[in-house]
Protein backbone atom coordinates (compact mmCIF):
# COMPACT_ATOMS: atom_id res chain seq x y z
CA UNK A 1 0.00 0.00 0.00
CA UNK A 2 1.29 3.43 -0.05
CA UNK A 3 1.57 5.77 2.11
CA UNK A 4 2.11 9.68 2.92
CA UNK A 5 4.59 10.18 5.29
CA UNK A 6 5.08 13.66 6.60
CA UNK A 7 8.36 14.50 8.99
CA UNK A 8 9.71 18.02 10.62
CA UNK A 9 13.56 17.98 11.05
CA UNK A 10 16.03 20.57 12.22
CA UNK A 11 16.99 22.64 8.94
CA UNK A 12 20.83 21.29 8.83
CA UNK A 13 23.37 19.69 7.04
CA UNK A 14 23.19 16.31 6.52
CA UNK A 15 19.71 15.32 7.33
CA UNK A 16 18.54 14.73 4.16
CA UNK A 17 21.27 12.19 3.82
CA UNK A 18 20.44 10.28 7.15
CA UNK A 19 16.58 10.05 5.78
CA UNK A 20 17.87 8.57 2.33
CA UNK A 21 20.59 6.13 3.72
CA UNK A 22 17.68 4.96 6.64
CA UNK A 23 15.83 3.76 3.69
CA UNK A 24 18.26 2.39 1.64
CA UNK A 25 20.00 0.61 4.41
CA UNK A 26 16.66 -1.23 4.93
CA UNK A 27 15.89 -1.59 1.37
CA UNK A 28 13.04 0.84 1.51
CA UNK A 29 12.68 2.82 -1.55
CA UNK A 30 11.31 6.67 -1.59
CA UNK A 31 8.91 6.95 -4.22
CA UNK A 32 8.54 11.05 -4.23
CA UNK A 33 10.63 13.01 -1.43
CA UNK A 34 9.75 16.78 -1.38
CA UNK A 35 11.54 19.08 1.97
CA UNK A 36 11.43 22.72 2.54
CA UNK A 37 12.06 24.69 5.50
CA UNK A 38 8.74 26.31 7.34
CA UNK A 39 7.97 29.37 8.57
CA UNK A 40 10.30 29.34 11.66
CA UNK A 41 13.68 28.39 8.69
CA UNK A 42 15.36 25.86 11.51
CA UNK A 43 12.69 23.45 10.98
CA UNK A 44 12.18 21.91 7.63
CA UNK A 45 8.97 19.75 6.52
CA UNK A 46 9.27 16.60 4.31
CA UNK A 47 6.76 14.68 2.98
CA UNK A 48 7.79 11.58 1.65
CA UNK A 49 5.64 8.83 -0.47
CA UNK A 50 6.99 4.54 0.18
CA UNK A 51 5.00 1.65 -0.10
CA UNK A 52 4.36 -1.02 2.29
CA UNK A 53 2.47 -3.06 4.75
CA UNK A 54 1.68 -1.62 7.90
CA UNK A 55 4.39 -3.63 9.83
CA UNK A 56 7.08 -2.24 7.41
CA UNK A 57 5.48 1.57 7.75
CA UNK A 58 5.51 1.03 11.21
CA UNK A 59 8.94 0.43 11.14
CA UNK A 60 9.91 2.78 9.24
CA UNK A 61 8.25 5.54 11.25
CA UNK A 62 10.06 4.32 14.84
CA UNK A 63 13.59 4.23 12.92
CA UNK A 64 12.99 7.62 11.63
CA UNK A 65 11.89 9.20 15.19
CA UNK A 66 15.75 7.48 16.23
CA UNK A 67 17.48 10.35 13.66
CA UNK A 68 18.48 12.90 16.13
CA UNK A 69 17.51 15.38 13.43
CA UNK A 70 13.75 14.49 13.25
CA UNK A 71 11.68 16.48 15.64
CA UNK A 72 8.07 14.24 14.38
CA UNK A 73 7.06 11.90 12.11
CA UNK A 74 3.04 10.78 10.88
CA UNK A 75 1.67 8.85 8.91
CA UNK A 76 -1.34 10.87 6.75
CA UNK A 77 -2.34 8.16 4.57
CA UNK A 78 -5.25 6.51 7.00
CA UNK A 79 -5.44 10.27 8.07
CA UNK A 80 -8.73 12.27 5.66
CA UNK A 81 -6.23 14.51 3.84
CA UNK A 82 -5.32 16.51 1.08
CA UNK A 83 -2.45 15.92 -1.64
CA UNK A 84 -1.37 18.16 -4.25
CA UNK A 85 1.45 17.98 -6.85
CA UNK A 86 3.04 20.20 -9.55
CA UNK A 87 3.54 19.49 -13.29
CA UNK A 88 5.65 21.54 -15.59
CA UNK A 89 5.71 20.68 -18.84
CA UNK A 90 7.35 21.92 -22.32
CA UNK A 91 5.00 21.12 -24.91
CA UNK A 92 5.67 21.98 -28.63
CA UNK A 93 3.38 24.43 -30.07
CA UNK A 94 2.04 25.29 -33.74
CA UNK A 95 -0.85 27.46 -35.31
CA UNK A 96 -2.45 23.98 -35.71
CA UNK A 97 -2.61 22.55 -31.92
CA UNK A 98 -2.44 26.22 -30.25
CA UNK A 99 -6.06 25.93 -29.94
CA UNK A 100 -6.80 22.66 -28.51
CA UNK A 101 -3.76 23.25 -26.60
CA UNK A 102 -4.89 25.94 -24.62
CA UNK A 103 -8.02 24.27 -24.53
CA UNK A 104 -6.83 21.72 -22.49
CA UNK A 105 -4.92 24.73 -20.01
CA UNK A 106 -8.12 25.91 -19.61
CA UNK A 107 -9.60 22.96 -18.78
CA UNK A 108 -7.23 21.00 -15.79
CA UNK A 109 -6.51 25.06 -14.22
CA UNK A 110 -3.41 25.21 -15.84
CA UNK A 111 -1.26 28.24 -16.06
CA UNK A 112 0.95 29.28 -19.47
CA UNK A 113 4.18 30.07 -17.93
CA UNK A 114 6.26 30.77 -21.40
CA UNK A 115 4.65 31.18 -24.66
CA UNK A 116 6.09 31.07 -27.55
CA UNK A 117 3.28 30.13 -30.11
CA UNK A 118 5.83 29.67 -33.18
CA UNK A 119 7.92 26.59 -31.47
CA UNK A 120 6.94 25.91 -27.33
CA UNK A 121 4.70 26.18 -24.37
CA UNK A 122 5.99 25.74 -20.76
CA UNK A 123 2.76 24.40 -18.61
CA UNK A 124 2.14 24.63 -15.55
CA UNK A 125 -0.70 22.40 -13.49
CA UNK A 126 -1.43 21.89 -9.72
CA UNK A 127 -3.13 19.01 -8.87
CA UNK A 128 -4.48 15.47 -7.46
CA UNK A 129 -1.70 12.98 -8.99
CA UNK A 130 -3.79 11.03 -10.62
CA UNK A 131 -4.93 13.76 -12.66
CA UNK A 132 -1.61 15.31 -13.37
CA UNK A 133 -0.87 11.66 -14.83
CA UNK A 134 -3.96 11.84 -16.60
CA UNK A 135 -2.76 15.37 -18.20
CA UNK A 136 0.32 14.43 -19.09
CA UNK A 137 -1.82 11.34 -21.19
CA UNK A 138 -3.83 14.48 -22.82
CA UNK A 139 -0.25 16.13 -23.73
CA UNK A 140 1.23 13.73 -25.26
CA UNK A 141 0.00 13.73 -28.59
CA UNK A 142 1.01 17.76 -28.57
CA UNK A 143 4.56 16.41 -28.71
CA UNK A 144 6.31 17.04 -24.94
CA UNK A 145 9.77 18.80 -25.16
CA UNK A 146 10.62 18.13 -21.87
CA UNK A 147 8.55 17.42 -18.18
CA UNK A 148 9.49 17.62 -14.61
CA UNK A 149 7.04 17.08 -11.37
CA UNK A 150 7.22 16.81 -8.19
CA UNK A 151 5.62 13.95 -5.87
CA UNK A 152 2.79 14.62 -3.57
CA UNK A 153 2.64 17.20 -1.22
CA UNK A 154 -0.03 16.21 1.93
CA UNK A 155 -1.64 17.56 4.57
CA UNK A 156 -4.09 16.08 7.42
CA UNK A 157 -7.82 17.78 6.98
CA UNK A 158 -9.14 19.96 10.24
CA UNK A 159 -7.83 22.77 12.70
CA UNK A 160 -4.85 20.69 14.15
CA UNK A 161 -1.51 21.63 12.44
CA UNK A 162 2.03 19.39 11.68
CA UNK A 163 3.90 21.67 13.89
CA UNK A 164 6.74 21.65 16.15
CA UNK A 165 5.05 21.59 19.93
Amino acid sequence: MRHTITVLVENEFGVLTRVAGLFSARGYNIETLNVAPLQDSTVSRMTLVTRGDEHVIEQIKKQLNKLIPVIKVEDISHDVHLERGMLMVKVKACGDHCEALLDLVEQYDGEVLDDHIDSHMILEFTNKVDVLDAILDALTPFGMIETTRTGPLGMRRGVDGFTVD
